[in-house]
């Protein structure tokens, strides 16, 4: 079965405002959250700048692959919105993303990281799913602006 979520989303010219809606994602996210969150999100910032935007990069494709099924799920049904759809399944798939971000920290080499993930694991999957809404919306949106790419071709360079 193809990966419609990683061809459209996860190469360009998508990929790159992908990217940037998920670390606003991320920010707007945070800003809702305790003092421990937000103490420890400007620590990850603050040990490495691009820490975020990086991640996002490298887990893009990975994150993606995981909403596939559920893509492919509402894709042979369209009974609602996709937004809405992931919504409904919001705990099923709030495990499927953090099961990528559970392996990445299981290997990573940035200790500092990855003792204050797995000091925040087990709120993790509340805090995704609340963020779930705007990651339906995000990925909608991303969706039809790759869809009006594909749909409008480049024009046809006229020969003199």
């Amino acid at each position: 079965m193809s990966s419609v979520l990683v061809d459209r989303l996860g190469k360009e010219p998508q990929r790159a405002p992908v990217i940037v809606d998920c670390v606003a994602l991320i920010d707007a996210q945070v800003k809702q959250k305790g003092f421990v969150i937000k103490s420890a999100y400007a620590t990850i910032k603050a040990i490495k700048k691009k820490f975020v935007p990086d991640v996002c990069d490298a887990l893009l494709d990975e994150w993606l692959a995981k909403l596939q099924p559920h893509y492919d799920k509402w894709s042979s049904a369209k009974a609602s919105p996709f937004g809405e759809f992931l919504v409904a399944r919001s705990d099923d798939v709030a495990e499927d993303l953090l099961s990528v971000t559970d392996k990445r920290a299981q290997e990573t080499t940035h200790t500092t990281v990855k003792k204050m993930y797995l000091r925040m694991r087990d709120g993790a999957k509340r805090n995704v799913i609340d963020a779930i809404p705007e990651l339906a919306k995000m990925i909608e949106k991303h969706l039809d602006a790759a869809a009006t790419t594909t749909a409008t071709p480049p024009p046809t360079p006229t020969v003199p």
